[in-house]
């Protein structure tokens, strides 16, 4: 190894939006590979475990991100505000331009697959967000992954009135092991710039209806649900599949099932 190689090792990884489902899975995956970490949070904390270094800052303003950049070998950017999108791309724009003049090595950041043919608020602005990483002057790497396991249950919640739950016809999921997108995004970080890296995709494509009998199953409820093709070029193109990897791409290991039974034994 060399005198640089070795320096980077030693340096900090800097995490964006470090308190969040993906982000607290980078962190700890980051330090039991032995990497030191730093955080950029909007608040102060005192219970952070060793190895960990908070900056309190925030993206969107610009506040704190000099010195949380200031000596990082990379930064693996995960801070995402689903419900302002438009925030999210102001966010990585004043990201780059501080990355760039701090001289940050590898910026990795995690997208999701089919943002590019999905006319949705949110994916089209992480598909803006890829846009200004690929020309944002940084050495880079854009990872797309599919939904969350946790984001099945969420989303069935919401579409569940008075015990019934309206299921989007004709569509399907593929969810994927938070975990293991943490895995691969710290994978990434040692891998060095590689630009758009293959999509990591679960390892099942299920039908909205299976989804959701995994989901009711494993909540210890009786299913009661109707199908309904709902309307729109968003829901249009779910149906198509431009939310899915190709099969090559469904590495992922841990299925629905599994995931929701080991949420439910941790609590």
């Amino acid at each position: 190894m060399d005198d640089d190689a070795a320096r980077d090792d030693d340096a900090p990884v800097l995490v964006t939006g470090g308190t969040g489902m993906l982000g607290r899975e980078v962190v700890a995956e980051l330090l039991r590979r032995g990497r030191a970490v730093r955080l950029l949070s909007r608040r102060p904390a005192t219970d952070d475990a060793p190895g960990i270094g908070r900056v309190v800052g925030d993206l969107t303003t610009g506040a704190g991100l000099d010195t949380a950049l200031a000596g990082v070998a990379a930064v693996i950017h995960c801070a995402s505000e689903p419900g302002t999108p438009a925030r999210d791309v102001e966010a990585a724009g004043r990201l780059l331009i501080a990355a760039r003049a701090a001289g940050t090595p590898h910026l990795v950041f995690i997208s999701i697959v089919g943002v590019d043919a999905i006319p949705y608020s949110y994916y089209r602005a992480k598909l803006e967000v890829e846009g200004l990483v690929e020309a944002g002057g940084v050495p880079w790497t854009t990872l797309r992954a599919t939904q969350f396991h946790q984001f099945v249950p969420r989303l069935l919640d919401r579409m569940t009135v008075a015990g019934l739950t309206v299921l989007p016809g004709g569509t399907s999921v593929q969810p994927v092991e938070v975990r293991e997108v943490a895995a691969r995004l710290v994978d990434l970080v040692a891998a060095g710039p590689s630009g758009r890296v293959e999509d990591l995709a679960g390892p099942q494509v299920l039908s909205a209806r299976e989804a959701y009998r995994i989901v009711a199953a494993a909540q210890g409820r009786r299913p009661r649900s109707v199908s309904v093709p709902l309307p729109g070029k968003a829901f249009a193109a779910v149906r198509a599949g431009h939310h899915l990897a190709p099969p090559d791409h469904a590495t992922g290991r841990v299925t629905l099932a599994e995931a929701l039974a080991d949420e439910a034994a941790q609590g």
